[in-house]
C-alpha cells in the first residue's frame, strides 16, 4: 500500500477492507522494539482519515476529506497555514509533525460499524496509521474509537453528536471536540421556550441508533423541564428514505410540535415529507404548528432548501462566525475549494491541528503523551471562543450556536442564520451527570 502524499490529487481507499461489510478480529501486532503502535520511523507520519464516502452521511463525509486535505497542507506548510496563524498555540510551524511530513489514507465507513471499523483496521494494520480521525454517526465513532483503544492509537472523532461518545462509551485514547446532544438541548430550550412558549405538545421522530435516542432524550428532557409535554416517541430507520407513514399519523396525535431527531439525508427527506404533508401550515391546539431540527448543518438547509425557512435548530459551528479564527478558516477553505466549509469540515480540521498540536507539546507520537498533552487543554483560536478539552471525559466545552432558516438567503450557501451564541457556561455539565452515567475512561493504551 503506497501511502497517499498531500501533493497528489485524489484520495485513496485504504486496504481490502475499505468496503467490507463484516466485523473483523481485532488482534494488532507490533514489533517487541516499538514503544508504541505504529511509531514513526522515517521521514513522515501517516493519519488515517475514515469518513463516510457512501451512505446516508456521504456529503459530510465529502466535507470532512476537503477539511482533512487542507488541514495536512497546512501543517506541511503549503498554502496560507489558515487556524494555525489564529490558534493559541503556537507549536506548529508548517513543517510537518515533529518535523515529519503528514501522509494520509482514507476509508469509507459507509455509515456503518462494522464497515468502519475493517477500514480503520486496515490503516492501523496495514498503512501505519499513528491517528485515526472522521465519522459522522455516532455509531461509528464509537464503534472505531473502542478499536482503536484496544489497537494503541489515538482516536480524534469527527462528527459525532451521542451523549455517549464521551459518556459510557468514553475510552482513553478517544477525544472529541464536537458538541453533544446534551449541549443542543442546553442551548435550545431557552429560545423555544420565548418563540413557542410553555404550554407545547411535541412529537418526536427519532433515527434508530445511539444518536437519535441520545437527541430525543436530550431534548425531551431539556423541553419537559420548561412544561412541554411528550406526545409521542417513534423510532425510524436509518436507512430510511420516504417518512411518509412516520409523518402521517402526526396529522391526528394532538401535537403541535414535531421534533426531527434527523440528520443528513434523513433529515433533509423527513423535512420534505413534513411540508409536504402541510405541517408548516397547520393550526393545532390554536397554534401555529412547528417542527424542529436539534442539529443542524449548512449541508443539510442546502439539501432541504426552502423547507429550512423559519425552523430552528443547534450547530457546532457556522462560517459566518466572526471570530479570527472561523474567517481564516473560511478564507483558506474557500481559496481551495470555491464554496464555504460545513460544521464537519471545521471540527475535522481542528481536531487535526488538535493533535498535531499535542504531539508537538508532548514532544513525542507516544498516544500516552498526546493523551496527556490534550487532557485538560485550554486553548482559543479556532472558532467557538475559549475551549476546554475535558480531562475526565475528553470532551471539549465551548459556545454552541442555536440556528433557523433564513427566509430571505442570498445564495445557495447562505441558507442558515445565527440567533443566539448560547455561552459555554449554559452547557456545561458535571462528568456524573447521569446522561453520561456508566462506562469508564480506563487507562490510555500506547499498544506496543
Amino acid at each position: 500500500m503506497t501511502k497517499f502524499d498531500v501533493s497528489r490529487r485524489g484520495v485513496l481507499k485504504s486496504g481490502a477492507f475499505a468496503g467490507a461489510g463484516v466485523a473483523l478480529p481485532t488482534i494488532f501486532t507490533a514489533s517487541s522494539a516499538a514503544a508504541f503502535t505504529n511509531e514513526p520511523t522515517g521521514g513522515s507520519v501517516t493519519l488515517g482519515f475514515n469518513v463516510p464516502q457512501t451512505g446516508p452521511y456521504a456529503d459530510e463525509g465529502a466535507d470532512e476529506l476537503r477539511a482533512y486535505e487542507l488541514a495536512v497542507e497546512h501543517l506541511n506548510g503549503g498554502g496560507d497555514g489558515g487556524m494555525m496563524n489564529t490558534f493559541s498555540s503556537k507549536a506548529l510551524q508548517g513543517s510537518g509533525i515533529l518535523g515529519k511530513k503528514v501522509e494520509y489514507v482514507t476509508g469509507d465507513t459507509q455509515t456503518k460499524s462494522d464497515a468502519a471499523r475493517a477500514s480503520a483496521k486496515s490503516m492501523i494494520e496495514k498503512d501505519g496509521a499513528v491517528m485515526i480521525t472522521g465519522g459522522s454517526s455516532s455509531g461509528v465513532a464509537i464503534a472505531v474509537q473502542g478499536l482503536c483503544q484496544e489497537a494503541g492509537v489515538i482516536f480524534m472523532a469527527g462528527l459525532t453528536h451521542s451523549n455517549d461518545t464521551t459518556g459510557k462509551d468514553k475510552k482513553a485514547n478517544g477525544f472529541r471536540h464536537f458538541f453533544n446532544a446534551y449541549m443542543s438541548g442546553a442551548a435550545l430550550a431557552p429560545v423555544l421556550k420565548n418563540l413557542y412558549g410553555t404550554d407545547r405538545k411535541a412529537y418526536h421522530l427519532t433515527a434508530d441508533y445511539t444518536w437519535g435516542w441520545s437527541q430525543e432524550e436530550s431534548i425531551k428532557a431539556a423541553t419537559e423541564a420548561m412544561g412541554w409535554q411528550t406526545v409521542n416517541t417513534v423510532k425510524t430507520p436509518l436507512a430510511a428514505t420516504d417518512f411518509s407513514s412516520y409523518i402521517a399519523p402526526v396529522l391526528n396525535s394532538g401535537a403541535d410540535v414535531l421534533v426531527l431527531n434527523h440528520y443528513g439525508g434523513n433529515m433533509v427527506n423527513s423535512l420534505t415529507n413534513a411540508v409536504q404533508f402541510g405541517l408548516r401550515d397547520k393550526q393545532v391546539n390554536g397554534k401555529n404548528f412547528e417542527i424542529v431540527v436539534p442539529l443542524y448543518s449548512r449541508l443539510m438547509a442546502k439539501g432541504a432548501g426552502a423547507n429550512v425557512k423559519g425552523i430552528h435548530g443547534s450547530t457546532n459551528w457556522h462560517w459566518t462566525l466572526q471570530d479570527e479564527g472561523s474567517k481564516a478558516f473560511v478564507k483558506s477553505f474557500g481559496t481551495k475549494y470555491g464554496f464555504p466549509p460545513s460544521q464537519a469540515a471545521h471540527t475535522c480540521y481542528v481536531q487535526t491541528l488538535l493533535y498535531a498540536d499535542a504531539v508537538e507539546r508532548a514532544g513525542s507520537f507516544n498516544p500516552c503523551a498526546v493523551a496527556e498533552a490534550l487532557e485538560g487543554y485550554e486553548f482559543d483560536g479556532l472558532g467557538n471562543g475559549p475551549t476546554l478539552y475535558r480531562a475526565e471525559d475528553h470532551q471539549c466545552f465551548k459556545d454552541v450556536l442555536v440556528v433557523r432558516g433564513k427566509e430571505n438567503p442570498t445564495s445557495e450557501f447562505d441558507l442558515l442564520e445565527v440567533v443566539e451564541v448560547t455561552p459555554r457556561a449554559q452547557v456545561e455539565y458535571a462528568p456524573d451527570h447521569p446522561m453520561f452515567a456508566g462506562g469508564s475512561l480506563g487507562e490510555c493504551n500506547p499498544g506496543a
